[in-house]
């Protein structure tokens, strides 16, 4: 089986025009979409949920930003 890869940008998503294709006329060919994947997209939204929740665990709003930078110094100098 011969593969044929193509990308295209989705304008009307009720209707999909491919040209240009390297088949004879009346050849039988088997077509399947996929969507193109966007690791760094599906990392943002992971990370939007991480955030969200760790929102939600009491008493975290209380936290200022200066004890935030203290637990950073102190990351950083191994404590």
């Amino acid at each position: 089986m011969n593969a044929y890869k193509k990308y295209i940008t989705i304008e009307d998503p009720n209707n999909v025009v491919l040209s240009g294709l390297p088949f004879k006329s009346g050849q039988r060919v088997e077509i399947i979409i996929l969507a193109e994947e966007n690791p760094r997209a599906e990392i943002s939204q992971k990370v939007k949920k991480l955030f969200d929740k760790t929102q939600e665990i009491p008493g975290v709003q209380e936290i200022t930003e200066e004890e935030i930078a203290a637990e950073i110094e102190a990351y950083r100098r191994g404590e």
